[in-house]
């Protein structure tokens, strides 16, 4: 394992570490604001009742582990509202949460993020492709999990890669129900003699669609019911920074081994499809400061139905309006609203071109 440092107010950060201990008193011990998103499985305290076998009386491998049991619902929330708490402090003013359950705790949990201030943004459905049966056929087989992507509050303003998601869905926006297999076969961790490593243990595919969607290279991300590493590990793969916390050493151990044997990928295959909002802005004056466009030159709209003159202040004049590239191309078309950039071509070679690309080759130069 690494144990790079970054400072965060004079204070340290344990950067791609695992730390051992209870994740409230550790998050508490931890700088204020200093973390950009943090991925939370929690316990699902699922209130076993005895043994569950299969039909050939074989024996369920249930989630019945120690650090699953609580003794009421009123422990459970009490719990859940201390961890929310200490995870609140630590986010940065711009960071969120995503948090997982099943129908055991995930409404419990819900309601305890808004009682702490949290701002929710999206409830996810992950629909398994492949769920584990209902043995007992007394109820609907559990083919899904919920997610609930929050911000810190209200006025937040998270990391949303809105056309990476896009260009993962095969350039469909991308929607609120994840169809996306349960973790096994090779994925599947296992013990020395052969058994799941961890019971909950979640497919890497959730975890990329999640970092992909909601983080940037570098930024740091905290995992506070760490479990055998999932969120490490693809932090590391994807060239976010990774903060765990597990208090069973069993587990700690499965994550540090799994964590180094997993590399990260090369930064130019890191890069993601970015919204055009997000790139600089390039007022349509300044293709006409720099020569670019002339004062006088005749724009063309793209449509084939309009043509406007550009002015020295990089405004234009159509028929009887004047305006910028998008209040003429509206008042041109009759219309409420009109993208300019997109609107208006100019002459090269006796080609019509967008004046889209005069603006591109400024942002390439800016980011070059």
């Amino acid at each position: 394992m690494t144990n790079s440092k970054h400072t965060n107010g004079g204070v340290s950060l344990p950067l791609n570490q695992i730390l051992s201990g209870d994740c409230i008193e550790v998050m508490d011990a931890l700088p204020e604001n200093s973390v950009d998103l943090i991925f939370a499985d929690p316990p699902y305290n699922l209130q076993l009742k005895g043994e569950l076998h299969r039909p050939d009386n074989s024996k369920v491998d249930a989630v019945d582990d120690h650090w699953d049991q609580f003794d009421s619902f009123k422990v459970y929330d009490e719990f859940s509202r201390d961890w929310l708490r200490a995870a609140r402090r630590i986010l940065k003013p711009n960071g969120a949460i995503w948090v997982i359950g099943s129908y055991h705790n995930i409404f419990r949990v819900g309601a305890c993020l808004q009682d702490a201030g949290y701002w929710i943004m999206n409830d996810v459905i992950w629909r398994k492709s492949n769920p584990m049966p209902n043995f007992r056929g007394m109820r609907l087989t559990n083919a899904h999990e919920t997610m609930i992507w929050a911000t810190k509050d209200e006025k937040s303003k998270p990391t949303f890669n809105y056309e990476a998601l896009k260009a993962l869905n095969d350039g469909v926006q991308m929607r609120s129900d994840w169809v996306l297999p349960i973790c096994n076969g090779h994925e599947r961790l296992k013990d020395a003699e052969g058994n799941k490593a961890h019971p909950t243990q979640k497919p890497e595919s959730l975890l990329h669609r999640v970092l992909i969607g909601s983080t940037n290279v570098g930024d740091v991300v905290l995992d506070p019911f760490f479990g055998t590493g999932t969120t490490g590990a693809v932090a590391k793969k994807l060239g976010r920074n990774f903060i765990g916390i597990e208090r069973e050493e069993a587990y700690r151990k499965v994550a540090a081994r799994r964590i180094k044997d997993t590399r990260k990928f090369d930064n130019e295959s890191l890069e993601v499809s970015t919204s055009k909002r997000a790139a600089p802005r390039v007022p349509f004056g300044q293709l006409v400061e720099r020569g670019m466009l002339n004062p006088g030159e005749k724009l063309y709209a793209l449509n084939g139905r309009h043509t406007a003159k550009v002015r020295a202040d990089g405004t234009l004049i159509g028929n009887d309006c004047k305006g910028s590239i998008h209040q003429v191309g509206a008042a041109l078309e009759g219309a409420p609203s009109c993208n300019g950039w997109t609107y208006w071509g100019f002459r090269k070679e006796g080609k019509t071109m967008p004046i889209d690309l005069l603006r591109e080759q400024i942002r390439a130069e800016m980011s070059a």
